[in-house]
């Protein structure tokens, strides 16, 4: 039977806002005890609440974590490392009161931190069974100007009581990755002060350690205010190993016979922005032998490294997209994940290479020629310069445009904006695509996975470098002849809701944009917001208030009267990071402005979305936005939702 000949953006499509909202989990921080493999699920059906999960070497899996706990610290409020375990016994931060549990399966959990309003909190700890502590990052809301971030320890026995934590290690704006030697002997952890940012610049510390756990001949071992260093870790011979970007690569090193060795020195990057605890791209199976991730060429690539010979030796695993590696003799555990493949949390067999998907975030029955592979692209941008792109094209094998259209197309800019897109699995990409709709996922220069210089090119450009590279990958794909100039629109979250706000208001490219809890007013969050990206911008923009006339030029809420274009805006009502006042005072100007505008806030979240109901709502009010502000029908009945100013 031919294809059906119908207008680009109303293809029927059997990839619904239900499925993407309802059918899936996320998983984070896999951790390996014994022969017990562990990691935390977000299921956005029980209201996006962070579950432990164990499998068993027979392949059982067994929730651990009952209802009410939810597994989650809010330290540098992104949290992450948020649960340790040794020796069949957990440790692990609830969302609710932020204190620390003892957890043994088939006991009730019991706390092992004093009660404290949520004002203390714990992160990134690691397990001294010898000295019964627990060493780990601990973040004081108690002061009276900023909170206190310290190194501390906690005791662990079943007699130690409630414990809200020694300080052995302070001074410094922020603490991470405090790792024990495996004799107990030593200790490293990273530091840094405002206004860096971890990937701005680190520093690696070593000390001993005394019976009772305190620090002794503390001695900076690498790193400075302008080398970011990236997980510390010491192999099981007692070798301090970590990565860094000395080179302009985020590059693996270690630390042997009292000078500092690279160890397989490319233009690739083996370390990431950390924006959560406990991010790890590498792991030691054996002194003889660690298995590392890399991204090259905007995919990751899995490889072992011979620590004696240094021999790199690439492992094909099918994936595209792989992270938080985790090992033990004879097994390699990470998250992983590809275009035609969600992710997963997968075990590979070291010794056969053969990987084992443990459990996949979603079960999906549709047939995979509904989902559009993307096409990585590069492009000419300001100055001679190249951004990167991923385009996704309109992909349904049920239907045909007619003859001479152009699809509509949106424009991805990602948050962070210290991060990078990915290209797992995207059906958030796929309901766009499947519909008639394409979809550029820009990584604007700023973005990690291409070099320090690329991931720097947004230093005291923030507002304009972004917004560029998305502005000329879109102008690209006009010129290409692949999409509809006159039906472009742009989205992005958080600093990628900036990034869109920005486009909107100081370009004039786009027709419409959907910003989910973006910024709107630089200077207001330069004062409103939590420690960690406190001095975020003085990178990004400028000192304030000595940029006070940057902050004002480069924030969209001011220059409204620039704006042309259809608005659409999500907020979290409990967002910490950016404040629903931000995207009300938005709405509220260009409403004022009459232009179209709808504004859709959620009680009970935080900075990005994490409950079903929630999810789904913002993907189809979305959908029906376009439909309306570029003109096509939809094939799907959605509520809709109320557009001002909709003539």
């Amino acid at each position: 039977m031919p294809n059906k000949v119908v207008p680009f953006g109303s293809w029927a499509s059997p990839i619904s806002a239900d499925l993407i909202a309802t059918k899936s989990v996320e998983f984070f921080q896999p951790e390996i005890d014994r022969e017990d493999i562990y990691w935390l699920e977000m299921r956005p059906e029980e209201a996006g609440r962070y579950v432990l999960v164990r499998r068993t070497r027979d392949g059982r899996m067994t929730d651990l974590t009952p209802q009410p706990f939810n597994v989650r610290t809010r330290v540098h409020e992104y949290g992450g490392g948020s649960y340790i375990v040794k020796d069949g016994v957990i440790y692990f931060s609830n969302y609710e009161d932020q204190r620390l549990y003892r957890l043994v399966p088939g006991e009730d959990a019991m706390p092992i931190t004093p009660e404290s309003g949520g004002t203390l909190r714990f992160a990134d700890g690691i397990i001294d069974t010898n000295r019964k502590l627990i060493f780990c990052v601990r973040e004081d809301h108690n002061q009276k100007k900023e909170p206190e971030n310290t190194l501390v320890v906690i005791r662990t026995g079943e007699d130690a009581g409630e414990d809200s934590g020694r300080v052995i290690v302070s001074g410094s704006n922020f603490y991470s990755n405090p790792r024990l030697s495996p004799d107990g002997s030593k200790i490293c952890w990273l530091s840094w002060n405002h206004p860096n940012m971890p990937w701005d610049g680190t520093e690696l510390w070593v000390g001993n350690l005394d019976e009772a756990g305190n620090v002794i001949h503390a001695r900076l071992a690498a790193g400075g205010s302008d080398e970011s260093i990236f997980q510390p870790s010491w192999s099981p011979d007692g070798t301090l190993y970590y990565v860094s970007d000395l080179t302009g690569w985020w590059n693996l090193y270690r630390q042997k016979n009292g000078r500092e060795e690279a160890l397989s020195p490319m233009e690739a990057e083996f370390g990431r922005p950390q924006w959560v605890f406990g991010t790890s791209t590498y792991a030691f199976e054996s002194p003889g032998r660690l298995f590392c991730t890399y991204q090259k060429e905007g995919k990751s690539h899995l490889a072992s490294l011979d620590t004696e010979t240094l021999y790199l030796d690439p492992i094909e695993t099918g994936f595209e997209e792989i992270s938080d590696l985790r090992a033990s003799p004879g097994q390699l555990v990470f998250h992983a994940g590809s275009p035609d493949q969600p992710w997963s949390m997968v075990r590979l067999d070291t010794e056969t290479g053969f990987p084992e998907i443990l459990r996949a975030s979603r079960e999906v029955d549709i047939d995979q020629a509904y989902f559009s592979i993307p096409v990585m692209i590069d492009f000419p941008t300001e100055n001679d310069l190249t951004a990167y792109g991923r385009y996704y094209r309109p992909r349904n094998p049920d239907f045909t445009p007619p003859p001479g259209e152009k699809p509509p197309l949106v424009v991805l800019s990602h948050g962070g904006p210290t991060s990078t897109t990915h290209t797992t699995f995207r059906l958030d990409i796929f309901y766009l695509t499947s519909r008639g709709i394409a979809v550029l996922d820009v990584d604007y220069g700023g973005s990690s996975g291409y070099g320090r210089d690329y991931r720097r090119r947004l230093n005291g450009a923030w507002g304009v470098v972004d917004v560029d590279d998305c502005v000329n990958g879109a102008l690209y794909l006009v010129e290409q002849g692949e999409v509809d100039k006159e039906r472009m629109a742009i989205k992005g979250g958080s600093a990628g809701g900036y990034t869109t706000l920005c486009a909107l208001t100081f370009r004039d490219v786009f027709k419409a944009g959907a910003s989910h809890y973006g910024i709107g007013d630089l200077e207001s969050v330069a004062g409103d917001t939590h420690k960690f990206e406190s001095r975020y911008m003085d990178t990004l923009v400028g000192p304030y208030p000595q940029f006070k006339d940057t902050y004002h030029e480069r924030s969209p809420i001011h220059f409204t009267d620039r704006l042309s274009c259809s608005l659409i805006l999500f907020q979290g009502l409990e967002d910490r990071i950016v404040p629903p006042s931000q995207s009300e005072t938005m709405y509220r100007a260009v409403l004022e402005k009459g232009l179209p505008v709808s504004y859709i806030p959620f009680e009970g979240e935080q900075h990005g979305f994490r409950k079903s109901e929630n999810i789904k709502r913002s993907l189809e009010a979305e959908l029906y936005f376009y439909s309306k502000v570029f003109g096509f029908d939809l094939a799907d009945e959605i509520d809709p939702c109320e557009i001002m100013n909709l003539k």
